[in-house]
C-alpha cells in the first residue's frame, strides 16, 4: 500500500493507507520460470506455491546445473524449450552447483539478462558474497518451515512477476 500524508492532518490522522493497484503482468503469455532444484520436496513446495499465486506462469523443473544449462542453451531434449523470464536456482546440487550455473548464465550475452534468484539453505558469508560477485539478482534463504517457505516463494513471485518489469 502507498501511504499518503496530508499537510493539514493532525498527527494521529497524518498517515492514511491508500490502496494501490499493481498490474499483474502486461504480457498475454504466461511467465516462464526455470526452477533448478535437486530436492524433490522443496521443488514440490515451490511449484505448488507458484501454482497458487496470482500470476499466470509456467514452471519447468530441472534437477541439477548440467540440466539447467542444457535447458537454457536449448540443447538435446530442450531444443524447443522456451526462454525463461526468471531462474530460481539452488546453490548446492550434484554435477554442477548453483554458483557454476550462475557464472555461466551471467557470462553468456544471450542469457545474462535473465534474473537469477539464488534460493539456498546457506547463510555462509562466503556463499553470499560469491553469489553477488557473480551478479546474482538476489540471494534468498530457504526457511525450514513449510509455511514460511511457501510465503517466501510467493514474495519472490510477487516481486519478480508483479513489481519488476522483465525483459521479453
Amino acid at each position: 500500500m502507498n501511504t499518503l500524508v496530508s499537510p493539514t492532518a493532525t498527527t494521529r490522522d497524518a498517515v492514511q493507507p491508500q490502496p494501490r493497484s499493481i498490474p499483474m503482468t502486461s504480457a498475454a503469455e504466461p511467465i516462464e520460470i526455470l526452477l533448478v532444484e535437486d530436492n524433490a520436496d522443496e521443488a514440490y513446495l515451490t511449484i505448488n506455491a507458484l501454482r497458487d499465486g496470482r500470476v499466470r506462469n509456467r514452471v519447468t523443473l530441472v534437477g541439477d546445473g548440467v540440466e539447467a544449462m542444457a535447458y537454457l542453451r536449448r540443447e538435446g531434449k530442450y531444443a524447443n524449450a522456451p526462454r525463461p523470464h526468471l531462474i530460481l536456482l539452488d546453490l548446492y546440487m550434484p554435477r554442477k552447483n548453483g554458483r557454476e550455473v550462475l557464472a555461466e548464465v551471467k557470462e553468456d550475452p544471450d542469457l545474462r539478462s535473465i534474473p537469477v534468484v539464488m534460493m539456498t539453505n546457506s547463510l555462509e558469508q562466503q556463499d553470499i558474497l560469491a553469489a553477488y560477485n557473480l551478479h546474482v539478482n538476489c540471494y534468498v534463504l530457504k526457511p525450514v518451515d513449510v509455511g514460511q517457505l511457501i510465503q517466501v516463494v510467493r514474495t519472490i513471485e510477487h516481486f519478480w512477476l508483479c513489481v519488476v518489469t522483465l525483459a521479453a
